[in-house]
């Protein structure tokens, strides 16, 4: 392989072996991440073969950090946390305290110091973010209240552990390692008798202070007039562009001006745009360039991997992994059952926290870089993550299998999912409104509906499936449904799934090619289906399943380009129907048969 080519050799390698170890991962129902870090380590310096750049990779990982962070800003939502602040502040908080407690025990039973068990212990106390949303949005709970707790929970941790980057390097001396940059005292810290600790940690909150202030008072207005500037330009090339110089330059001059770690900066950088209009049009501006690096950040923490410790240290290992799927499950099952939530809650949140992520690596990594924790305890906290992430499934399945399908049975005892301090008579309280105040104390019954909705086959045959009520779906489920024709509908948007059930027509939430939701939807005895979604890739998986499962059925089906036309026919769709064409005709059908209509009337 050529030697002049290491920064090419690494990133075609790197993302080469994570997508192979991805499509095993996916066949086999695994979070993504671990087939990534397993394509870090088969490149990596601790396995035979092509060992890749461990400069370069670092680098590219900086980069992934960047892109993740900036995500993590940009989904940063305040209202949902400010919704169930009352039990995801305190018991985020109390979850990352026993978890940081327990590593530090661990430490100290393995002989490291004090610093090194508590950045030890933070690492294994935050859950992954990915693998939380992804569990979450497969069981189509993300709207519920377990849901929403979930998720607040998951931004008091990633709140903590962003502060916690910021911390760490200038007290990197007092936890037992190397602080870069030590600021000896001097002027106002010698005068006010700081030691250089003090004086270093008083630098970096004035500089940290700066930064936020700089970005909440003049980011705030001019980064999104930027974007606003740059949209009307109508190049999405540029729009694009601009986001991601946002992003990098945010992130890099908060570290060369401000000397702040490119994660506070990122995430500032996210955090000010979601507050603009084009934040979602940003988002999925940058998302494959985000997956991209966040897929190369991971194989080089796979690549810092020793796959030795799981025999060297297999006890150790296992205590790793007791920690995370253990200890921090039965401190977020404790704390959610003494705010008063039902089991099944608790039982929910537990399982979903019980693994590590992102935050963990980017942890481990600084931490072995200032010193602190040697690359044994680097290695456990990648093995430990690698265990959880590939037990997580199995947590929920049980979870479905013994705790969630129960539950969603009808109950005989309501009662059972109130919270004791309520009232017997007091009125269920509705759903809470993003910012409205939540009460501290004694809080009063949030409503289970949502979480226990019984989901029963359609019994309806001979029927009409569309999937898709948007723009063109819409239009097709009210001619069906004027016209008698039974009909199911699938969609995603809760907001849609509330119309379609006032207006009396059956529909069902969740994702459209899942087996099960087919199933579901008696596809085997419907008469047509109609996939309505623009997505191509998307479309033509439904409609694969579709025609193995019922090869009579009609499918009708959408799409953009002519490539996208023979993709469909391709897969098994009898009609493809595209835009361009179908506008083309309607203007020809008028020019040669014109009708009478008012003017900017749509025909």
């Amino acid at each position: 392989m050529p030697h002049e080519t290491p920064l090419i050799a690494t990133i075609v390698a790197g993302l080469g072996l994570a997508f192979i170890f991805a499509l095993a991962a996916q066949r086999l129902r695994l979070s993504p991440i671990v087939a990534y870090l397993l394509g870090g380590v088969v490149i990596g310096p601790f396995t035979p073969g092509f060992v890749a750049d461990q400069n370069l990779a670092n680098e590219l990982a900086e980069l992934g950090v960047i892109l993740l962070m900036f995500g993590v800003g940009l989904h940063f939502s305040l209202k949902d946390l400010l919704s169930v602040r009352a039990i995801a502040i305190p018991g985020a908080l109390g979850q990352i305290a026993v978890a940081t407690l327990l590593g530090m025990g661990f430490a100290w039973i393995m002989g490291w110091g004090l610093g090194t068990g508590l950045v030890f212990g933070l690492a294994l106390s935050v859950a992954s973010t990915v693998v939380l949303l992804r569990a979450m949005q497969e069981r189509k709970l993300i709207e519920t209240e377990r849901g929403r707790i979930a998720v607040g929970w998951l931004i008091v941790e990633d709140l903590v552990m962003v502060i916690t980057l910021v911390l760490i390097p200038p007290l990197a001396g007092l936890l037992g390692g190397h602080a870069p940059g030590e600021v000896a005292p001097s002027g106002l810290a010698a005068n006010l008798g700081l030691n250089s600790i003090a004086a270093t940690l008083m630098v970096t909150a004035v500089k940290v202070a700066a930064f936020v202030a700089l970005m909440l008072v003049v980011g705030r207005k001019v980064i999104p007039w930027v974007l606003h500037f740059v949209a009307h330009t109508g190049s999405r090339e540029l729009f694009r562009l601009a986001v991601l110089a946002i992003s990098l330059g945010v992130a890099y001059g908060a570290a060369v001006l401000f000397g702040v770690s490119f994660a506070l900066g990122a995430f500032f950088a996210g955090m000010v745009l979601a507050e603009s209009p084009l934040s979602k049009q940003a988002a999925n501006e940058t998302l494959p360039l985000r997956d991209a690096f966040a897929v190369l950040f991971f194989v080089s923490v796979g690549m810092l991997f020793n796959p030795a410790i799981l025999l060297q240290h297999p006890l150790a290992v296992l205590a790793t992994f007791l920690i995370i799927v253990v200890g921090k499950s039965i401190a977020a099952f404790l704390i959610v059952r003494g705010f008063g939530y039902s089991k099944g809650v608790a039982l929910t949140i537990s399982a979903s926290l019980a693994q590590i992520g992102e935050f963990s690596f980017i942890l481990a990594v600084l931490g072995v870089k200032l010193q602190i924790i040697p690359g044994t305890a680097r290695d456990l906290v990648v093995a430990g993550a690698l265990i959880s992430i590939v037990i997580n499934p199995i947590l929920f399945m049980a979870l479905d299998r013994f705790v969630l399908r129960p539950e969603r049975q009808p109950a005989a005892a309501p009662k059972a999912e109130t919270r004791p301090e309520a009232e017997p008579e007091a009125p269920a309280q509705p759903e809470a409104q993003p910012g409205a105040p939540v009460a501290e104390a004694a809080p009063a019954p949030l409503p289970e509906e949502d979480d226990i909705e019984v989901v029963q086959p359609t019994k309806l045959s001979e029927h009409a499936i569309l999937v898709g009520h948007g723009r063109v779906g819409s239009r097709v489920a009210k001619a069906l449904h004027e016209s008698g024709i039974p009909l199911v509908v699938i969609e995603e948007s809760q907001n849609e799934v509330e119309k379609l059930k006032a207006a009396g027509i059956e529909v069902y939430s969740g994702p459209a090619g899942d087996y099960e939701t087919l199933e579901l939807q008696n596809l085997a005895g419907a008469k047509w289906l109609v996939v309505a979604i623009p997505d191509a890739f998307e479309a033509g998986h439904l409609v694969e399943q579709a025609r193995k499962l019922n090869p009579s059925i009609r499918i009708l089906a959408r799409a953009h380009s002519e490539e996208a036309v023979d993709y469909l026919k391709g897969l098994g769709a009898d009609v493809i129907l595209m835009g361009e064409e179908e506008i083309a005709r309607g203007m020809i059908r008028d020019l040669l048969h014109p009708v009478e209509s008012h003017p900017g009337q749509a025909a």
